[in-house]
């Protein structure tokens, strides 16, 4: 598989490193000197976007007129995120965004929402903590958002959510249940960023080939 990394930050450079020990080639990279409308991706089987809130949009929208299929797990745009969809359509390419790829995370997802269904109209309040490194540009983070609207959407809820930016965290998010006689907790921490990148080679792979727009949901249920 021949890649192209939009971004070249931490989690830029260790999905190049991931998916070089995987067998696969890079066949271009963007950074900040270099930036992703200025590529030629016409080499590359497809793109995978890590970049920042404001370089995201134009580098997906660069890809889909490339005819690249592109992954990305960049937070903090999603204002643009119907006109992506919008022109993967329109380009009949491939689009698959994803707030957090770990496997650990999405596996975190799916008991969040098994645990807010079971707790509805029990007289428990939801709140939400999430912690990540200091030079994390977005806050509340991507992932955050997307738990905090799982269990909105279940308990017709608007559940607070704090954020915290300290040391070299790569995330750890804490959902809370409280009653006036017990709490239940439920706590995802990412050891490192491994998970991460991996997920996101991993979802490259299978986007290749196909036509729509996906998420890390439909990987998992292959």
């Amino acid at each position: 598989m021949k890649i192209a990394i939009l971004g070249n930050g931490r989690m830029g450079k260790r999905i190049s490193e991931l998916a070089i020990e995987r067998g696969h080639t890079i066949v271009c990279i963007s950074s900040s000197d270099k930036p992703a409308h200025t590529l030629d991706l016409s080499t590359a089987d497809v793109a995978i976007d890590f970049s920042t809130p404001t370089t995201a949009f134009e580098n997906i929208r660069h890809a889909l007129n490339s005819g690249t299929p592109v992954i990305s797990g960049t937070t903090g745009w999603l204002e643009n995120l119907k006109v992506v969809k919008d022109l993967c359509q329109t380009k009949k390419g491939a689009f698959l965004y994803a707030s957090n790829f770990s496997l650990g995370v999405n596996l975190f997802f799916e008991l969040n929402k098994k645990l807010a269904r079971l707790i509805k109209n029990q007289n428990y309040e939801s709140s939400l903590h999430e912690i990540h490194h200091t030079q994390k540009l977005d806050s509340p983070s991507g992932t955050a958002k997307t738990l905090g609207e799982q269990m909105d959407e279940i308990l017709a809820s608007n559940t607070p959510i704090t954020a915290e930016r300290t040391g070299d965290f790569p995330g750890t998010h804490i959902i809370t249940y409280e009653s006036s006689v017990d709490e239940i907790e439920i706590k995802h921490t990412a050891k490192n960023r491994d998970g991460f990148a991996m997920g996101a080679i991993i979802a490259a792979e299978w986007v290749i080939g196909k036509e729509g727009i996906f998420n890390m949901q439909d990987v998992l249920a292959q």
